[in-house]
């Protein structure tokens, strides 16, 4: 299930980076946190799939709900707001997104430490707990810079 819902997850914050990388105007290190993001976690999707390939486990979400709200994921609102801002206000609004997505993140990555059972789904958890807490204090740092 961690790789089930890790995956979408990663995505949309890959999709999130991508949507910022393609605007003018965004403070440089707000770009270069949205590469650090995309440069993390496209691997990790990559290797969730091979789990759940050499697993025999559905990749898809099929039946198991909106993950809209839930885990820090964005609505379509939230990512039209993201699309439809430019400059400071689209550096300013990725990274209160982003925070929020990290978070859910964390708490799911924390509860497959906590109660996963195969070590490599649980060494990725732990660095997914570590390079996100680490990301979410550089991006309060430059929210709090903007």
């Amino acid at each position: 299930m961690f790789a089930q819902m890790m995956i979408p997850h990663h995505t949309q914050a890959v999709e999130m980076s991508d949507m910022l990388l393609g605007k003018d105007g965004v403070d440089e290190r707000v770009t270069a946190l949205a590469e650090e993001i995309k440069a993390a976690q496209q691997p990790e999707i990559d290797q969730l799939e091979q789990w759940l390939d050499q697993w025999g486990a559905d990749s898809s979400m099929d039946g198991m709900g909106d993950m809209d709200h839930g885990g820090g994921m964005m609505t379509e609102d939230d990512m039209q707001a993201l699309e439809g801002a430019n400059g400071d206000d689209a550096s300013r609004l990725f990274l209160e997104q982003m925070t929020v997505h990290h978070e859910g993140a964390i708490d799911m990555a924390q509860d497959e430490i906590d109660n996963g059972q195969n070590p490599d789904a649980i060494e990725m958890a732990q660095n997914i707990v570590d390079t996100q807490t680490a990301e979410i204090a550089e991006m309060e740092n430059i929210l709090a810079a903007l």
